[in-house]
């Protein structure tokens, strides 16, 4: 027989039974790992904070460091040398992946190729899964999550503060109902592709907890697989922090009226954007540590990078984003001068409005430099930049201190780094940056 005719093997099953989110039995034996490659979001809820990171809470939205792709998978493969009943890939945030789809996409794919025998799971407000659904099928992304909060805009409208379509803001009930479209829209597709569908909804007193009952009762006329009623928690800063949580009765009322329509899950630990493990178990200080490591991008050769680029408006802060800076400063070391550092030169950056040839004409106008300090980036510019070997180091502080770091080959310190704000060693476990 020639090897035109031989038809491909087909892919090993999956064994569906294995995630331990949607299979309670699988939940004390197999583990899951959530790789945060999506920071940002597209939709605005009000009872959402992302800024604080606390080890000893579990929350969705929250995580210590945020993955490129290529790292997350370099990532995935040193947690699964020390957790070898890691079942399940997920990717929940810390924004919403497909706020994040070009990140989101590209891990999946790597992750397949490397693990074929991995489940691939993925939760989302659903606002822009529908593009992706054919694609998550052909990848053999077995479960989804989404989260419905309401299935009246009216309700729904109290709920979010605006969403993103696009580049469009929308507010208000319109922004509920394209919302809710969305949602539905998605879950009947993902159903007639055989993809298994967990609903996640927050019962928030005083706005939806009267509400829950008809949220299931549509999801049941969908299919959805299983649902997960969770209780509100409040958190510092966002627009629901002054509503109390609901009691435990409330909730367990809630479920069983849901579960006339969709089966529920109790066992859920509220699990975080970087969680690891079973789910029962919480993150530990070394596993924030190896977190940190592999979101540190690796630094080119120093011997023929010996420069540092800043972007600072007065030359002592690092305080410009990547896009608006019109020119940066490059530093070198200098042992005789007092801080250590030498300012070498102003280089002007390239004009905006070419699109990734910026980036490119960017890399090769710091070609001798071994990174650049910014307090923040977008996913465009990050990706052109480090591909071609100059890592975008986000912070917000004293330039010498940025300079003192990346020179002596170590990561930003935790005090200037821009993205997440740690709890200390006063930390009451509430997420909210106590110290």
């Amino acid at each position: 027989m020639s090897a035109a005719n031989v038809t491909p093997a087909a892919p090993a099953p999956l064994d569906l039974t294995a995630h331990p989110c949607f299979n309670r039995a699988a939940h004390q034996t197999h583990g899951r790992i959530h790789l945060p490659v999506a920071p940002r979001c597209n939709l605005q809820c009000n009872f959402c904070n992302r800024k604080f990171d606390c080890m000893n809470e579990s929350r969705p939205g929250v995580t210590s460091a945020v993955l490129s792709p290529e790292r997350a998978l370099d990532y995935l493969d040193a947690a699964i040398a020390r957790v070898p009943n890691l079942a399940v890939v997920g990717i929940a945030g810390p924004g919403d992946p497909f706020a994040n789809p070009v990140e989101t996409m590209a891990t999946l794919v790597g992750v397949r190729r490397r693990h074929p025998q991995l489940l691939l799971c993925v939760a989302t407000n659903g606002l822009g899964l529908g593009p992706h659904i054919d694609n998550l099928a052909a990848l053999r992304v077995s479960h989804v999550t989404l989260t419905v909060n309401a299935v009246d805009p009216a309700i729904g409208a109290k709920i979010y503060a605006w969403l993103r379509d696009g580049h469009r803001p929308i507010r208000g009930l319109a922004a509920a109902e394209l919302l809710l479209d969305r949602q539905l829209d998605a879950i009947a597709r993902l159903k007639a592709a055989g993809v298994v569908v967990k609903i996640n909804t927050i019962v928030i007193p005083g706005i939806n907890n009267g509400h829950v009952g008809a949220v299931a009762e549509r999801m049941a006329a969908l299919k959805v697989d299983i649902m997960n009623c969770m209780a509100f928690l409040p958190v510092a800063g966002a627009e629901f922090e002054s509503i109390p949580p609901p009691d435990a009765a409330l909730v367990a009322g809630i479920r069983l009226r849901a579960e006339r329509h969709v089966p529920q899950m109790s066992h859920c630990a509220r699990c975080r954007a970087d969680a690891v493990g079973l789910i029962h178990e919480t993150m530990s200080p070394a596993q924030m540590t190896t977190l940190a490591a592999f979101a540190r991008p690796e630094l080119p050769d120093t011997a023929a990078r010996p420069y540092i680029a800043v972007a600072s408006l007065e030359g002592a802060l690092v305080n410009q984003h990547l896009g608006e800076a019109a020119r940066v400063l490059v530093f070198q070391q200098d042992p005789t001068t007092a801080s250590g550092f030498k300012f070498v030169a102003v280089r002007r950056t390239p004009e905006p409005g070419t699109g990734p040839a910026r980036w490119t004409a960017l890399a090769d106008l710091l070609h001798d430099c071994r990174a650049i300090l910014v307090t923040a980036a977008g996913p465009q510019p990050k990706r052109v930049l480090e591909s071609r070997g100059l890592p975008v180091l986000e912070m917000e502080g004293l330039i010498e201190e940025g300079l003192a770091a990346v020179f002596a080959g170590q990561p930003i310190p935790s005090a200037l780094a821009r993205r997440f704000t740690a709890c200390g060693t006063g930390c009451k476990g509430t997420g909210t940056g106590c110290s």
